[in-house]
């Protein structure tokens, strides 16, 4: 259980990120590297709580055996540690590096002091067993003549797919882009998960039998404009019938991609840009150019923030990663707004411990842009009215408004502050509001029920929808959500999808809590 009075005679000190100005130099990960002793010292702080809040409930959604891999870290017990780590999750080394730490707002030292480090523990666990040759390709003994497609390469479509192989099924991943990863590739900046770090996990499950299939668009070609170029040559366009066909599972793990807009006038200018296009676009030249890290000014980069005036609109995961990417490319100005209040420094009475703590964060974008600029970007309670013309059919400014939450107006649930109005300049904008659903020619394809939130419709760790033989997971299912739950909902459909196909499984079950809060949630 760590020291006895860990916690206490130990402060709580996370794993430090390079100097603000120094990591805007290059694309590498911001982490800096600590010596094993400051790892064990931090795992002593974990007291193996009678309750352990970080591994269930409002906690890790994958019940991760926290307090175990904690204190065999702090033995200095790294390999069985890992055997540990590696019983509930098939990728701590994606978790450990940008999932935002439920088991941390759980963690009962939390309650009075700080949490334990989890998450830098997680990394270092993972991190560590690739680097001593501990991790290796687990093929199965034996092959069960069932073949099933996954579609979709996310967390969730490569969790299935790892546990489904390793129980003996063929599997085939269909991914539409050109490289293997969904969101872990192209929606999650470099600097914050390194692309080798995917290549290598994705290498060890080819070497595991996983074939993957790329540039593969399930359902047809997407939806063009009237007068759009025809088909790529080089895609291959699935019929989904093929893959009902030739496999007896299919397994949809699309995500929630479809952004959400903001339709006010203005909106049809150039310059404003969904923020997974920018994301994308800067990922696919870095890669292209074959400089995982470098800052390469000179390559062709889709959408470009070079000495422009950048507004993000929309905070959260994919705004602040757009501030960071924005600030490599040496943007002139950057802005950030957010329509809700200013989140409070402490818990708020409604916001009790062991729930996810809603407060003031400063993530990594925002200090970056503090230290670039002089002052946080962030503008709190502003609401976007218009987007203005430079004459030229370009975007130039935003014209905005302050609301007030505490004064509800009609249907809306605050209202605009008389004389706020302003104009911010912008010559780039990036929508960074989030998802409202996966895309429809899926569910149009496979003839797929939806929710009311227009997910595809299925129950959690049962996963099946109401085409036999075809089942969903992720953020397709659920709703826009996190990369460690994405990873849950993959290895819980792997599951229904094995005993589906042979009557039963020794896959883990999914945890009667998890689902009770999935439940809740929808």
């Amino acid at each position: 259980m760590g020291l006895h009075t860990g916690f206490r005679d130990i402060k709580r000190e996370p794993v430090p990120y390079k100097e603000p100005l120094a990591r805007l130099l290059d694309y590498a990960e911001f982490q800096t590297a600590v010596p094993e002793n400051h790892l064990t010292e931090q795992g002593a702080r974990c007291m193996d709580c009678g309750v352990p809040f970080c591994m269930s409930g409002a906690g890790c959604p994958l019940d991760n055996l926290i307090p175990e891999w904690n204190d065999l870290v702090y033995r200095g017990r790294w390999r069985e540690a890992l055997d540990r780590l590696e019983l509930t999750n098939n990728f701590p080394e994606f978790t450990g590096r940008v999932c935002p730490a439920p088991c941390e707002g759980s963690c009962c030292a939390g309650v009075y002091e700080s949490p334990v480090t989890i998450k830098n523990i997680e990394q270092a666990i993972v991190d560590r067993g690739f680097e001593e040759g501990w991790i290796q390709p687990q093929p199965p003994e034996t092959r069960t003549g069932r073949r099933v497609a996954v579609v979709g390469s996310g967390p969730a479509g490569l969790a299935a797919a790892q546990q489904l192989n390793r129980v003996g099924h063929e599997v085939v991943v269909f991914e539409r882009h050109d490289r293997v990863g969904g969101l872990l590739m192209y929606g999650i900046p470099n600097m914050k998960l390194d692309k080798r770090v995917v290549l290598r996990r994705v290498n060890q499950m080819v070497d595991e039998g996983v074939r993957f299939v790329t540039r593969a668009f399930v359902g047809g070609a997407p939806d063009t404009p009237a007068g759009a170029a025809p088909r790529d040559p080089a895609v291959r366009y699935v019929d989904p019938a093929e893959l009902t066909e030739q496999f007896d599972a299919v397994l949809l793990a699309t995500g929630s991609t479809r952004p959400r807009d903001l339709a006010i006038p203005g909106r049809d200018l150039h310059g404003i840009h969904f923020a997974m296009d920018f994301l994308h676009g800067n990922t696919a030249a870095l890669l292209d150019a074959d400089g995982h890290d470098q800052l390469l000014p000179c390559f062709d980069k889709p959408i470009d923030a070079i000495d422009r005036h950048v507004v993000v609109i929309g905070g959260g995961d994919t705004g602040n990663d757009c501030l960071g990417t924005a600030l490599r490319h040496g943007c002139q100005s950057l802005v950030n707004f957010e329509l809700l209040d200013a989140p409070p420094e402490e818990r708020a009475d409604g916001n009790p411990w062991p729930h996810w703590p809603r407060i003031m964060r400063t993530d990594y974008g925002h200090e970056e842009a503090a230290a670039r600029f002089g002052d946080d970007p962030r503008r709190y309670a502003v609401l976007a009215k218009a987007f203005l013309d430079d004459g030229h059919g370009r975007v130039r400014a935003i014209r905005a408004v302050d609301v007030d939450w505490s004064s509800p107006n009609g249907k809306a649930p605050f209202s605009e502050v008389p004389g706020s109005e302003r104009e911010f300049p912008a010559d780039l904008v990036l929508l960074a509001m989030g998802f409202v659903g996966p895309e429809a020619q899926f569910a149009d394809a496979f003839g797929l029920e939806l929710d009311g939130r227009s997910n595809y419709r299925a129950e959690y760790g049962q996963h099946a929808t109401n085409v036999d033989g075809v089942f969903v997971a992720g953020d397709c299912r659920r709703g826009q959500s996190l990369v460690v739950w994405a990873i849950a909902e993959g290895r819980h459909a792997a599951r229904a999808i094995d005993v589906y196909l042979t009557g039963d499984s020794d896959l883990p079950t999914p945890s009667p809590m998890h689902a009770q809060l999935t439940v809740a949630a929808t």
